[in-house]
């Protein structure tokens, strides 16, 4: 029986949060927790995926003040519609 699967902590990092997931969903499938750890490791789980939502738009927005105008829309229709072909 795993000593203490749920940390009150904030993680640190996007990386850190991650692996902490990723354990607790292991144990979870596992079958190795007993349901009131259950239900506390799906809240956790819960937090730490909205952790890392948060760190992602976070990044998200950084890039994108990064690029500037550069972001534009993939152009797949645009580039048939102009490839010459007759229908």
């Amino acid at each position: 029986m795993p000593k203490n699967p749920i940390s009150a902590s904030s993680p640190a990092s996007f990386e850190q949060a991650m692996a902490e997931l990723e354990q607790l969903v292991a144990q979870m499938e596992a079958g190795e927790l007993p349901l009131e750890a259950s239900v506390a490791a799906y809240k956790r789980g819960s937090e730490l995926v909205k952790f890392c939502a948060l760190q992602l738009e976070k990044v998200d927005s950084q890039v994108k003040v990064l690029e500037g105008d550069m972001l534009k829309p993939f152009a797949g229709e645009a580039l048939k519609d102009h490839s010459g072909a007759d229908e």
